[in-house]
Parts: C-alpha cells; sequence; structure tokens
C-alpha cells in the first residue's frame, strides 16, 4: 500500500480501502492541525486540549470524514483504512526514538492529525498498564526489546487483536507512519476474519465460538502492576453473529483448554495467513484496523538504530465511550 493510491476504493473486495487526500483537503488539514498546535494547552493528554481537538475534528475535510464515518459504520470485508498524502509539517522529523515506553505527551504536527481522524472515528482512550497511559505512541524498534513480542521488537509478530485480553479492548487500532522502514521494508500485516472464515469448516468453526481458550495479558501490564486479580477466564475465539463474527485472539498469548481447540486455533491462524495484506506505509499514511474483525502482526526486520528506523504514531479508538467508564478514573480517556 503506498501513498500513490487515487481517489476512494470501497469495493473491499481486492485491497486495502483507501483514500488520497487531494491538494486541497491536505491544505484544509493543515488548517486545522495549525490552530490546535497553537491551542493551549499544548499537550496531547491534557482534557482541554482533546476537547479542542474533538471541536476540530467536525471540520475535516467532507470527503475525508464521509470515509472515516462509512468505515465506522462498516469497515468491509478487509477491515481497514488507509489514508494517504496526510499533512506531517513543515519541520524536519527528529531522529527516530530508540527507547520503551515513548509517547508523544507535547503536541507536534503528526501528533494533532492521528488525534483528528482518531476524534472522528470515535473516543480516543489509552490504557495506564501501555505507555503510562499516553494517548499518542510511538511504534519504534527498541534494541532493548528487539527480540520481544512487542511494538518495541524487531522479530516477527504473531497476529494478534490489540489487548484481547482486556474486556475493553480498542474498537480501532490507527497507526500513522512518520518515517518509512529501510528499504521500504513490509512493516504491518493485517488479516481479516471476514475473508479468513469461509476457508473453516463448520466443526472448527463451532469449536472457535466455544469458551475453550485462554489469553494472558502482556508482559507491560504485569510490570505496571495492572494484571488481573483473577486468572484469566476462558472465552471463545470467534463470537457475536455466527455468520459473521468477531475475533479476538494473540496466537502468541492466546493458549487452548483442549487439543481439539489447540488443532482449530492452528487452522484458524492458518486461514488468516492464506488471506493477509502486507501494508507498506510511508510518510503520511495512516491505517486504521477494526480491532474487532482483524488481527495484525509485523514481518520480522532489521533495524539499524541510525535515527532513520521506521517510525510510526499509533492510537486506540473506541466507539462506546460509556462501557468502559467504571475503568476510566474521574472519566477520564485512561483504562486503569
Amino acid at each position: 500500500m503506498t501513498s500513490t493510491m487515487a481517489s476512494t476504493n470501497t469495493d473491499h473486495l481486492g485491497e486495502i480501502s483507501a483514500l488520497e487526500l487531494t491538494g486541497e483537503e491536505r491544505i484544509e488539514l493543515e488548517a486545522l492541525v495549525k490552530r490546535l498546535r497553537g491551542s493551549d494547552p499544548a499537550l496531547v493528554d491534557d482534557p482541554d486540549w482533546q476537547r479542542q481537538a474533538r471541536e476540530e475534528s467536525c471540520r475535516l475535510p467532507h470527503r475525508l470524514s464521509g470515509a472515516v464515518r462509512a468505515f465506522r459504520h462498516d469497515a468491509g470485508l478487509d477491515g481497514t483504512l488507509t489514508i494517504s498524502n496526510l499533512p506531517l509539517g513543515a519541520e524536519p522529523l527528529p531522529p527516530t526514538p530508540t527507547v520503551p515506553e515513548s509517547v508523544e505527551r507535547a503536541v507536534t504536527g503528526p501528533a494533532a492529525v492521528a488525534v483528528l481522524l482518531g476524534c472522528e472515528l470515535g473516543a480516543l482512550i489509552a490504557f495506564r498498564g501501555e505507555k503510562q497511559g499516553a494517548l499518542v505512541q510511538n511504534v519504534v524498534p527498541v534494541p532493548a526489546l528487539a527480540a520481544s513480542q512487542s511494538n518495541g521488537g524487531s522479530v516477527r509478530l504473531e497476529f494478534h487483536t490489540e489487548n484481547a485480553f482486556h474486556p475493553h479492548r480498542p474498537d480501532f487500532v490507527g497507526l500513522l507512519c512518520l518515517r518509512s522502514a529501510h528499504e521500504d521494508q513490509v512493516g504491518t500485516q493485517v488479516a481479516s476474519v471476514r475473508r479468513a472464515f469461509p476457508l473453516l469448516d463448520e466443526a472448527d468453526r463451532t469449536v472457535l465460538q466455544e469458551p475453550r481458550f485462554v489469553t494472558d495479558p502482556p508482559p507491560s501490564f504485569h510490570a505496571a502492576g495492572l494484571q488481573p486479580a483473577e486468572p484469566p477466564r476462558a472465552q471463545p475465539v470467534l463470537s457475536g453473529a455466527p455468520e459473521d463474527p468477531d475475533i479476538c485472539v494473540d496466537f502468541h498469548a492466546t493458549r487452548a483448554l483442549d487439543e481439539h481447540a489447540a488443532r482449530s486455533l492452528t487452522r484458524l491462524r492458518e486461514a488468516l495467513v492464506a488471506v493477509r495484506t502486507d501494508a507498506v506505509l510511508r510518510p503520511g499514511d495512516m491505517i486504521f484496523v477494526d480491532n474487532r474483525i482483524v488481527v495484525h502482526g509485523r514481518v520480522a526486520f532489521t533495524p539499524r538504530y541510525d535515527g532513520n528506523d521506521r517510525w510510526l504514531h499509533r492510537v486506540f479508538v473506541h466507539l462506546d465511550h460509556r462501557r468502559s467508564r467504571r475503568n476510566r478514573p474521574g472519566n477520564g480517556a485512561v483504562l486503569a
């Protein structure tokens, strides 16, 4: 997927649904970003600034707003939307961060873009046990995490639902590219259960919709002391409409409770691999993933740690903000 994709693809039949901004639309968005960067306090996590961002998101270019709203209504077969030619600002980018827990607290141009689009899609949220509860997080290779199954690793990242263990996991995940991977290496891989489901036989579909699987929290939540007080309960991997199910799985952290379920889980992974799509994001591209029907991962790559490695901003979005109120102290955006 490149930033040269033209107009709008809405058939969802062959490739990731995409929208490329026109020059005029880009200028309109730049004006919104400029106003937000000049708004006090210029801190992404400040409630007053977030309120201003929500107001400005109502003024997005009409075609862009329409595409986001259509995606929110139904993410299609592929469950993704890529928006390209987004403005990142005239200032040169600083070196790609290389430290753990890297986040964006100040309102930069790219951070404002990520927030504006996320606000149009729904309510931005974060998790206290991940990246210190920051709303805009950096996805970058970190030397100390190179071998980990995390956003800071550089080994192959298994297909997963974002925060699959959590009852209030994101409905959508947004990734904005600030800097491409070296030599256009593939970064993000996505696979839709809507495409994989027909490849499963009836017996596997039945097993996967039964509570025969357990998903453990990632190490970051354990380190923050925010792991559940009780062991995780058995859950189905597929749920909802039997003919059009949601998916919730992490092929690194989800385990089956019996051999039959383990075989069905393996065949689900094989089906997802068979229908996967590779997304090569370039600067100014932002991909939104419907976390209810799509799993995502990353191929292995070799970082150089030279200040020019792949750099993404990540945001999480909920559609129903009220649903998680009990877990958001002070009615804020961060789930504890």
